[in-house]
């Protein structure tokens, strides 16, 4: 959103904050002293604001100094002594009113938080290092918390009102919104923000946290550039979109890729990607498109691959079929909590899509549709392992055979309540084992037998 839009949807807010909004300001006095005056601060700002040409109101830079001179001219005129450090840190605020996402922008600029959660205006919990705690962050109410949510979702064309109380969106660099709020929220107006990196994380990077090894790294790669069709499953927070962008850096630059997702997440570094996203109903109901109608699309659009964000309903049957009719290497996240619950989730998928299919017909779907599962979880710690590698090796009978390549074995806890485990290969090489050489990538046995069983 512009600048522009933003002074006046920050006007807007200012415009409607009557008496009894202001009383609720003052029960928050015990918190931050100076919530009037930061009220009544950032209207005359607004009201300074809306006079400026155009060109400046677009310059950040430009209305942060603007905001530190209006700042400090108005408290010089108070009788009040307000230390600099607090003045310089009311100016920071408005600014962030102003000009970002309210009390929230210093979260989102800390690179240590990857989770914000607001419960409401006075519960703001954040995720730091894998662990959950209570920032010292509130709003001043709900129609806060509630305009900082119309700024996130409006420039992207989503919305969120009593009509449909929840929506998804994504911030411009990608990190990953979830908003509900009143009648379904009994807290309050919640947000749920999933932020990404600055630099989307590499291979080299999970090896460096631990969240696998240079061998399974090794694999992984070869059999994303050998064209095998991949699925990634795991829990919530786990890390799957995470695995899913470092997948897809080891796709070819010569290759077409079409990526679909909800909410645009996804990096790519190559130069011919094509970004479909799905689209909320209208407020007559009407007008929504769906992964399952992106992925139909897709087919029609001569992709060498075909990346879908997640996979949580219907579209399960269409990508298997593509999988199963000449998209090979194409790659998707599931949420699940083993290698074999993926598996019956995507038979439960497939009957979501309304085909009267018989269970093995599914299965046998499945089986030659998909070579490999990467497992990851969020263990007790916060850290995330891949803690299997599985691959699909077909039909027996009724049965879908999965065989581990690798595991990661958690032995205990240490005294600092850290994870101790370690990774272990098989010891078994795959059966697409030469799919890979064929495709020119021959693997050491090394990385299927070091640090054996």
């Amino acid at each position: 959103m512009s600048l522009l839009k933003k002074l006046e949807k920050s006007k807007k807010l200012a415009e409607s904050m009557n008496a009894e909004e202001k009383m609720g300001f003052s029960a928050n006095v015990g918190r931050d002293p100076y919530v009037d005056l930061k009220a009544d601060l950032h209207k005359k700002i607004v009201d300074e604001l809306k006079d400026l040409k155009s060109p400046e109101k677009e310059n950040r830079d430009f209305i942060r100094k603007h905001i530190e001179q209006f700042v400090e001219s108005i408290i010089e005129t108070d009788a009040n002594y307000i230390p600099r450090l607090d003045r310089m840190r009311i100016a920071d605020e408005i600014f962030d009113e102003v000009a970002g996402y309210g009390p929230i922008t210093p979260l989102l600029n800390d690179p240590q938080i990857s989770e914000i959660m607001v419960n409401g205006p006075d519960q703001i919990y954040i995720e730091r290092n894998g662990q959950l705690e209570l920032s010292d962050v509130f709003f001043r109410d709900n129609d806060h918390v509630m305009n900082i949510i119309d700024r996130i979702v409006s420039p992207i064309g989503r919305r969120i009102d009593e009509s449909m109380p929840m929506v998804d969106a994504r911030l411009p660099d990608g990190s990953r919104v979830n908003a509900i709020i009143p009648p379904l929220s009994l807290t309050g107006p919640v947000i749920t923000i999933r932020k990404f990196f600055a630099d989307p994380l590499m291979i080299e990077d999970l090896i460096e946290f631990n969240t696998l090894t240079s061998e399974m790294a090794q694999f992984i790669e070869a059999c994303v550039k050998a064209r095998l069709n991949t699925v990634v499953s795991g829990g919530t927070g786990s890390g799957k979109t995470t695995t899913l962008n470092v997948l897809s850096s080891f796709i070819p630059i010569n290759e077409r890729i079409v990526t679909i997702e909800d909410a645009a997440e996804l990096a790519l570094h190559q130069p011919h990607v094509v970004t479909l996203e799905s689209r909320p109903p209208n407020i007559e109901g009407k007008g929504a498109i769906t992964i399952r109608d992106l992925v139909r699309n897709a087919l029609r659009m001569r992709p060498d691959r075909i990346i879908v964000g997640e996979v949580r309903s219907g579209e399960a049957l269409d990508m298997l079929q593509a999988m199963n009719t000449g998209h090979d290497g194409s790659l998707t996240t599931g949420h699940a909590n083993t290698p074999r619950d993926m598996l019956s989730r995507l038979e439960t998928m497939v009957l979501m899509a309304g085909m009267d299919l018989p269970i093995r017909a599914i299965r046998e779907q499945i089986s030659s549709a998909i070579d490999l599962i990467i497992h990851q979880s969020r263990l007790r710690d916060g850290s995330r392992r891949i803690t299997h590698i599985t691959e699909v090796q077909g039909m027996e009978g009724d049965v879908i055979v999965l065989q581990d390549l690798f595991n990661y074995i958690q032995t205990g806890i240490d005294q600092d309540g850290k994870v101790k485990g370690e990774f272990k290969p098989s010891g078994i090489r795959p059966k697409f084992i030469e799919r890979l050489e064929i495709s020119g990538y021959k693997l050491s046995n090394d990385v299927f037998t070091k640090n054996l069983y």
